[in-house]
């Protein structure tokens, strides 16, 4: 197995930076020693913290005493490649994939790739996309596009001394978008704004729009007085991307690849890993068989995230109606419950129970 990567590593990405209790308990099953690494550097969260409009929260520890991990994504996706070629894959950095290689028959049979000023070509016998939310391939073979609605930018920064940190992740959804902080070791904290298009002011820049996504909110406004921010701001948008296939014959798609649904939940890690694992599974049961298994892998997928995507596709269209918000904050308020099974739902539980 051949891995090329547009990237050289250890390298940042905009990410929540957390591991639900479900996603660690896949990774266990895959790579326990990587769990092991991943527990000793990480800061355990231990459930979630969810506000909204007009003083609403909900804070609620996860179901049967599991955690998560939070640790910053540039430490876990190094792991995860040493992990990768521990294993005996192959690693390429710097390359960038420019198009597909296809056959007479329209099979996918190798990529293009360059490096510097230089192209040339890698031949395989399957090829799994990985290659993010804007994948050459997948658009190269319209299998994927970003969604015309919504349309949300995520604005991503770290900052140290933000007053009121604990172990739970925290989402602070407003009329306006949302706002996501979580807790890192060494007293870092990720803040993600996400704004939808109407909610963004033409020419603003990325550092404006979490500084007026902070100061204009009462909840969080206090909290940042003596906060600082210590690292550049990542902007990613817009987030969502269909894909109407898992991808073609030679060609199988993972990752933001296979369709992006805004994480609110908190899930986006999980997603990626089993996802990722269900096309090693595909790619495998192809190169055995010799039929393509694109059709297979997307049924694998449905079955395993469906839910999960609709319950993210509902907190989605709720940002989008403040006055469905509103009522849902009022209603949390009266009856946390919802909210806090909610919790559960978000980290996966069900599966780290199975594992244990």
């Amino acid at each position: 197995m051949r891995l090329v990567d547009r990237s050289t590593f250890p390298r940042n990405k905009l990410c929540g930076d957390t591991l639900n209790p479900g996603c660690l308990a896949m990774l266990s099953r895959i790579d326990p020693g990587l769990v092991s690494r991943v527990r000793k550097h990480a800061l355990a969260i231990t459930g979630m913290t969810v506000t909204g409009p007009r003083g609403a929260q909900v804070s609620a520890d996860y179901p049967g005493g599991f955690s998560g991990a939070a640790l910053m994504r540039c430490d876990l996706d190094q792991w995860l490649l040493e992990s990768a070629a521990a294993a005996g894959a192959g690693f390429d950095a710097g390359l960038t994939v420019s198009a597909p290689i296809l056959s007479e028959d329209s099979e996918v049979v190798g990529v293009r790739v360059a490096c510097r000023s230089r192209e040339y070509e890698l031949r395989a016998r399957v090829v799994v996309a990985a290659d993010g939310r804007a994948s050459r391939l997948a658009t190269t073979m319209r299998l994927s596009r970003f969604s015309r609605s919504p349309q949300r930018w995520a604005h991503g920064a770290y900052f140290t001394d933000v007053a009121g940190m604990g172990t739970h992740g925290e989402m602070h959804i407003r009329q306006d978008g949302y706002v996501g902080v979580a807790p890192l070791p060494g007293g870092l904290a990720n803040v993600c704004v996400v704004r939808s298009r109407p909610n963004l002011t033409h020419g603003e820049s990325a550092e404006s729009v979490i500084v007026r996504g902070i100061a204009t909110d009462p909840a969080l406004a206090a909290r940042f007085t003596r906060a600082r921010r210590v690292s550049d701001i990542s902007v990613l948008g817009p987030l969502a991307v269909d894909a109407h296939a898992a991808g073609c014959p030679g060609l199988l798609l993972a990752g933001d690849a296979a369709g992006f649904v805004d994480p609110m939940t908190g899930d986006g890690l999980r997603f990626a890993i089993r996802g990722g694992e269900l096309a090693a599974e595909a790619a495998l049961s192809e190169m055995h068989s010799g039929v393509p298994a694109y059709r297979q892998l997307h049924a694998r997928r449905m079955g395993e995230f469906a839910g999960k995507w609709r319950i993210n596709r509902a907190l989605r269209s709720l940002v989008d109606s403040p006055r469905a918000l509103i009522l849902a904050a009022h209603a949390a308020r009266a009856w946390p419950a919802p909210v806090a099974h909610l919790v559960g739902v978000a980290g996966d539980v069900a599966l780290a129970r199975q594992a244990t």
